[in-house]
């Protein structure tokens, strides 16, 4: 018989994942779930954006005098301005360092949750590993299944490493966690990137 890349009688933490790498297909079985990776068509809304014409300009500052070296550099130069930029648009709490915990193999922190009425996006925030930050993610999506009121709509988070952003959605019927192949680079594909999140925050 196959040991289980999980010891069922310990207890992970959301990092834990990351750290340990398991092959993710495994890891997913683990839970009850499954991956599948796509060219996701991602919502977009094509709202007015003028809220956020400041922006490019002090993400492009931020990297002109900050080095990435790090995951909290890159957290606060890169990901927090736009995660805060998107709380003010939409006047809305953020949580930051969100404790979640569902049992003992599901718990730990989310770096970034944003709940709007029914919908909600939880964002991950790495160094330079969007695989290993991937499988924490949907590790995380997982634990938001559990821990939500049964509810139709899609679970969305993403990835990312400051400059470069990755989506994935968890389907809560079919128990399917879609990658979606694309990422979206910061300051590049900023609007892109925020017709992307303001659509999931919108419904």
């Amino acid at each position: 018989m196959q040991k289980s890349i999980i010891d069922p009688k310990k207890s992970y933490t959301f990092s834990d994942y990351f750290a340990l790498n398991p092959p993710i297909e495994e890891l997913l079985a683990y839970f009850g779930y499954t991956q599948q990776i796509e060219n996701y068509v991602l919502p977009h809304n094509l709202a007015d954006l003028t809220h956020f014409a400041h922006l490019k300009t002090q993400l492009e500052t931020h990297l002109r005098y900050v080095d990435l070296t790090s995951e909290v550099v890159r957290r606060e130069v890169l990901v927090a301005p736009i995660v805060f930029n998107l709380a003010s648009y939409f006047k809305m709490k953020v949580y930051v360092e969100y404790a979640l915990h569902v049992d003992k193999q599901l718990k730990g922190k989310l770096d970034y949750y944003l709940h709007r009425n029914s919908n909600l996006l939880i964002i991950e925030a790495k160094n330079d590993d969007l695989g290993r930050g991937f499988t924490q993610l949907a590790v995380e999506l997982i634990a938001l299944d559990k821990w939500l009121e049964e509810d139709n709509k899609p679970l969305y988070g993403s990835v990312s490493i400051g400059n470069v952003w990755q989506f994935a959605m968890l389907n809560r019927a079919s128990k399917v966690i879609t990658q979606d192949i694309n990422s979206y680079s910061v300051p590049t594909d900023l609007q892109e990137l925020l017709q992307i999140l303001i659509a999931m925050l919108d419904g």
